[in-house]
């Protein structure tokens, strides 16, 4: 599986994001999708994750301003609403196909200015 992130960039605070992820290789098995962040000197943290059947988790700091979907069997989005200068990161997809592996993308920098 090869995922391919993309839609970072720079934005001020209380703007919006839209995070793509395709996915392209094997995408069969997939129990679900995820977004994850790595802040500079941190440790990377889930930020939002649905399985296939729809179920949908967030971090407590992205609740209400994050929504993480999927419109086809091989994209994920994230739509980041009111963004904040602590959303800055290296944000990651995964893909979680149990046995069959865990997948990462190569990562897409977004940066909120205060």
């Amino acid at each position: 599986v090869q995922l391919q992130a993309s839609g970072g960039g720079l934005v001020p605070a209380g703007g919006f994001l839209r995070l793509s992820c395709a996915a392209s290789g094997s995408i069969s098995n997939i129990r679900a999708r995820g977004w994850y962040r790595q802040a500079p000197g941190k440790q990377r943290e889930l930020v939002a994750h649905i399985t296939t059947g729809g179920s949908t988790n967030y971090a407590d700091s992205v609740k209400g301003r994050f929504t993480i979907s999927i419109t086809s069997a091989s994209s994920v989005y994230l739509q980041m609403n009111s963004l904040k200068p602590e959303d800055t990161a290296v944000y990651y997809c995964n893909v979680d196909r149990g046995w069959y592996g865990s997948h990462w993308g190569q990562g897409t920098q977004v940066t909120v200015s205060s």
